[in-house]
């Protein structure tokens, strides 16, 4: 038996597999899910309410024209006198503020309300991309996982028909052929175990793009994984205290806070409106005072003055300083959280890079030590079982450097997120790395 054999079967298998469907890119599928996805579309839609939510916040600086109208009929019956009147009246009011510090503070915390709508937005939409990522991997790093428990279960078949051929023949002992079928059951275990996972991480990706039977595409080999630039973590934490959607609301909610504080001191300050109307009356009948029609009109300055709230006010300024405070160490906590992550994130995907390198070794080291362990037993010096063995760390080192491969590819996403970085055209870079 060579090497290359198992090897082989692998690969007609995984082509086999690819043959069933067309496979379909990254961003295809991430452009799906913008479009299927609940939690993102929930995130967008809150996203635009905000947006009129300000418009409505805005018309506090505008002008207010209101119209309201009657129709009155009246009717009298006494001994001496009898009758009735029909009275019809028209009032147009106008208001239009010219001095509110407490609006202007309710203006400015609406824009700022929306900017965080916007961040929450940013953060849903970088989630989605994780999410697409980490399941479109998980996906290509089951099939491998699967495909590998294949060809090591088709090495282990050569070899218990082997070891039964060298058994009839009188050159090897029945042990050997007990622990190749020991091993070829027991792959048969993993192969089950290996479709169950796959079907279960294929499901996943159905059901986030809104798509079944997704085939998701394979890196291109040879593999060459693009290197984490900048490649210092300090500079990592510092773009993401700036960029981070998650510490630019907390930024937002302060200045909300400080700005509430400040509607709160507008509360004893005065307001002045022009304020206008315009009316119109018209009385008929027997009985009505004035007969015929009537017009009045008003135009004029409308001050407001709050002299003594019984309190109210000044235990309202303490509560808006107090939560200013809140808010404050709200931010500072956030700025924290978001530089842990980031350094984590970062050393991880060091971590998983310098994995990756040294797997890759140990690939090429369990394939020579594999043709010498089958060259030992052609010439008697080595075992069944050191064959086995030989076979099963190739084929484990081959799944775990893939899967390996595919973790630096996400840790790269999961850092960039955690630096408040992610965007669409990271999907695009990621895609490029992949078969078309």
């Amino acid at each position: 038996m060579r090497l290359n054999r198992p090897l082989l079967t692998a690969l007609v298998l995984a082509l086999s597999a690819a043959g069933q469907a067309h496979a379909q890119s990254l961003q295809e599928l991430y452009e799906a899910a913008r479009a299927y996805d609940a939690s993102y579309l929930a995130a967008r839609s809150l996203a635009q309410s905000a947006e009129y939510r300000a418009a409505q916040a805005d018309a506090l600086r505008r002008p207010t024209l209101a119209l309201s109208s009657a129709v009155t009929a009246s009717a009298l019956e006494l001994p001496a006198v009898s009758g009735g009147s029909n009275t019809m009246n028209a009032t147009l009011q106008g208001r239009m503020p010219l001095y509110n510090r407490a609006n202007d503070a309710t203006v400015n915390q609406a824009g700022k309300v929306l900017l965080v709508a916007q961040a929450d937005l940013e953060t849903a939409e970088q989630d989605l991309i994780l999410r697409v990522s980490q399941a479109y991997f998980d996906v290509l790093a089951a099939q491998d996982a699967l495909a590998t428990t294949r060809a090591a279960k088709a090495a282990t078949s050569e070899q218990l028909a082997s070891a039964k051929r060298n058994f009839e023949v009188g050159t090897a002992t029945i042990t050997d052929t007990r622990e190749a079928q020991a091993k070829f059951d027991l792959g048969t275990a993993q192969e089950i175990a290996a479709e169950n996972d796959l079907r279960t991480k294929r499901i996943a990706l159905d059901q986030l793009v809104g798509r079944s039977d997704v085939k998701p595409n394979g890196l291109v080999t040879p593999v060459v994984l693009p290197p984490i630039l900048p490649g210092d973590a300090e500079a990592w934490v510092t773009g993401a205290d700036n960029a981070h959607p998650g510490v630019r609301k907390a930024r937002l909610g302060l200045e909300v806070a400080q700005l509430e504080t400040e509607k709160a001191r507008a509360a004893v300050l005065p307001t002045l409106d022009a304020v206008g109307s315009f009316g119109a009356n018209d009385a008929s009948g027997r009985l009505a005072t004035t007969p015929g029609m009537s017009k009045s009109a008003s135009v004029g300055l409308q001050l407001n003055w709050p002299i003594y709230t019984g309190g109210a006010t000044d235990n309202r300024i303490k509560e808006t300083v107090a939560l200013e405070d809140k808010a404050r160490n709200d931010l500072e906590a956030a700025r924290r959280i978001v530089s842990q992550a980031t350094r984590q994130a970062f050393f991880g995907v060091q971590s998983g890079m310098a994995q990756v390198k040294a797997l890759e070794a140990a690939e090429s080291s369990t394939k020579l030590a594999l043709e010498a362990t089958q060259l030992g037993y052609k010439v008697g010096v080595r075992v069944n079982l050191d064959v086995l063995n030989a076979q099963t760390q190739l084929f484990q080192t081959q799944r775990d450097l893939a899967k390996a491969r595919y973790d630096v590819l996400v840790g790269a996403l999961r850092l960039r997120q955690a630096a408040g970085q992610l965007l669409p055209a990271d999907i695009q870079t990621l895609n490029s790395l992949l078969a078309k």
